[in-house]
């Protein structure tokens, strides 16, 4: 179909064939973009249902850097003390806004497919939640009920998050993320490693 543009002809062009064939080329690479956006698969609109996340708190900090290492007592006596340490680190380049947020999700209810530009952690406080993550190659679904917590790296990846059950569930998420950003970011395609009917 396109390779008539490109036909070479042993006499010097002319200025209208010259036109006709960067008009056929311009053309070409328009019909190919159409057909490229209708066969990149499922986009569907992933948007929240049954679902309300509330911001309880909300506060800006200063570049920070923490660490801590903490000896736990040793229960068998004969462990290595690394083996005994607990050890957390946070360093920010930057003022971070930290969020507190009170998520509600209805039976049936969904977050929709969604980003976060730095990490959440989240516990649930009644009832249970699907979480689903695009970076996942089989996008397994990982259950968690009350009590329970999980962490979500935020940045390059999305997920979804998923009332499953027949009861009301709730959680709590404590997001860090750079100072100004948005805290919540939705993706408008279902990740193609995950099933189609997960919006």
């Amino acid at each position: 179909m396109c390779a008539s543009v490109f036909r070479r002809t042993a006499k010097r062009p002319r200025r209208s064939d010259m036109r006709q064939k960067l008009t056929g080329l311009a053309l070409c690479g328009a019909v190919i973009m159409v057909m490229a956006l209708f066969q990149t698969g499922r986009v569907s609109a992933t948007t929240p249902s049954g679902f309300v996340g509330t911001t309880i708190a909300k506060g800006t900090l200063a570049a920070f850097d923490v660490s801590n290492r903490i000896i736990l007592p040793s229960t068998t006596g004969g462990e290595k003390e690394d083996a005994k340490a607990w050890v957390s680190r946070q360093k920010t380049n930057g003022p971070s806004d930290l969020y507190v947020q009170s998520n509600v999700w209805q039976p049936g209810g969904t977050t929709g497919w969604h980003s976060h530009p730095g990490h959440s952690l989240v516990i649930v406080t009644a009832g249970a939640i699907t979480n689903y993550e695009s970076d996942d190659p089989t996008c397994s679904p990982q259950v968690y009920t009350q009590g329970m917590s999980f962490v979500d790296a935020g940045g390059s990846h999305s997920h979804l998050v998923r009332n499953e059950g027949t009861e009301v569930a709730q959680g709590i998420a404590v997001q860090l993320i750079p100072a100004g950003a948005v805290r919540r970011i939705d993706v408008a395609t279902v990740p193609a490693n995950c099933p189609s009917t997960l919006e």
